[in-house]
């Protein structure tokens, strides 16, 4: 059966002004391209000034309070800042959520409640022992989730703001204004090399290997998983199950996997390339070809310092580009070979592109518009930085750890073991985790230490 969540439907609610307004995917970029145009306007009229009013609960010691209010002045604890990110979110996503026929009154309780659940989150990732071992805020907010689901069960009242997808979409459009082309450029071959040549061959041997080896029963779970694993996690997976029509429980499968797999990985990861003595740009180009999450790339690369840290953001970056071409090609894959039809007739273009996420062309629209603005000189740069570290890259933690809130909401164990299988999809990402890290690690070494060593010419 096609996944298709109760509450973003493919087709627009009966209310809906235009399926332009309504449809998930469009909502998203418009979110998206309203958030990032009005924080560019913002920094470009106020400067850094934002960034004091816009922010995520502060790291904390003795009491969880001093997250919240820190050991300054009133006007600069940091609940404010996050008060003020949660109401900018909320605002925008009423009207959005109006557009597609759900009320006011049912959606802003549902999304408060859901905010209080995130900002709990923070505050948990929060603590300075966490930090330590680099266990951020996704951790913390699907295990609230899960929790909630799995004892009491998710309350009613917060269905509504339980919008998995839609808060990961919106963020991935403010993503796109991260990846800048330029930066991308200046690695050069060898992180184009790492990130694209190693991540297609792990997806379709891990697919390949999930079919005819595990003999999975379900090739969605199987795509979703291969995706998340070679690509760059739950960005991945969301597109990919979105092209696939991958039901609720195996995206959540696949993102759980992740997410323990990513903790281990940021954790285990440098502590392996300091014992194997790598590189600064090996160990680098390994980490942010392997590890899934972003946020847990830069945590792990800056163990083992600032060039390492450099040359994994980038080539995570890179690999993130992969997140449009990946699902484009899945769309095609399954619209003309997988969901064929009994007589063999292939499905039409119309399918292909009603198939395609369309918030990934929000995603690479950003990434055009603010390379050109960053590479158009230095206020520009500074102008398009400045935007990112004071505005764009607080909301996207936001909406990612909303999202991470609402996975644990809607994931229910006794849903979830009948995904398992048989323990396979747990075999098949150990496996291609497995595969992914040997191959990456290869080509990492073969472009960086062989190649095109740096500083070597």
């Amino acid at each position: 059966m096609p996944y298709t969540s109760p509450r973003e439907n493919i087709d627009p609610p009966p209310r809906a002004i235009s399926p332009l307004l309504a449809h998930d995917d469009w909502l998203a970029i418009w979110c998206g391209g309203f958030l990032l145009v009005g924080s560019l306007v913002l920094v470009a009229v106020f400067g850094d000034w934002i960034g004091e009013y816009l922010g995520e609960p502060a790291k904390w010691r003795a009491s969880p309070m001093t997250a919240l209010i820190g050991d300054g002045a009133w006007w600069t604890w940091p609940v404010i800042g996050s008060v003020v990110a949660g109401g900018v979110l909320c605002v925008l996503f009423t009207v959005a959520q109006q557009l597609r026929g759900v009320s006011i009154a049912r959606y802003v309780p549902a999304f408060v409640g859901v905010f209080l659940l995130a900002l709990l989150s923070f505050v948990l990732a929060g603590h300075e022992v966490i930090k330590a071992y680099n266990l951020e805020y996704a951790l913390w907010a699907i295990v609230v989730g899960l929790l909630i689901s799995n004892t009491v069960g998710t309350p009613s009242f917060l269905k509504p703001a339980v919008l998995t997808e839609f808060y990961i979409k919106t963020g991935l459009v403010l993503l796109g204004a991260e990846v800048l082309m330029h930066r991308l450029i200046a690695l050069g071959l060898p992180g184009i090399g790492v990130a694209w040549v190693v991540t297609p061959i792990v997806l379709i041997t891990t697919f390949w290997f999930g079919q005819r080896v595990l003999k999975m029963k379900s090739p969605t779970l199987n795509m979703v998983i291969s995706a998340d694993m070679s690509v760059c996690g739950v960005s991945a997976a969301i597109a990919t199950a979105a092209a696939c029509r991958a039901k609720k429980e195996e995206l959540s499968l696949a993102i759980s996997l992740s997410l323990v797999f990513t903790v281990v990985m940021m954790v285990v990861q440098p502590m392996a390339i300091r014992a194997m003595g790598l590189d600064p740009y090996v160990g680098g180009a390994w980490l942010g070809g392997t590890i899934d999450s972003t946020g847990a790339v830069a945590a792990a690369g800056a163990v083992l310092g600032d060039t390492a840290l450099e040359v994994a953001a980038t080539v995570k970056m890179i690999q993130n580009i992969l997140i449009g071409v990946v699902a484009f090609c899945v769309a095609v894959y399954w619209t003309t070979y997988m969901d064929a039809r009994e007589d063999g007739q292939r499905v039409g273009i119309g399918e292909i592109w009603k198939r395609f996420p369309k918030f990934v062309l929000g995603f690479i629209a950003a990434s055009i518009v603010f390379s050109v603005l960053s590479a158009s000189g230095e206020a520009g740069e500074a102008l398009t930085n400045a935007m990112i570290s004071n505005s764009t890259k607080v909301l996207r933690n936001w909406l990612f750890c909303l999202a991470f809130v609402c996975i644990g909401l809607e994931t229910n164990f006794r849903q979830l073991l009948p995904q398992m299988q048989g323990g396979k999809p747990l075999v098949l990402y150990v496996c291609g985790q497995t595969l992914n890290l040997c191959l990456t690690l290869l080509m990492a070494w073969l472009m960086f230490g062989v190649l095109f060593p740096p500083g070597g010419e």
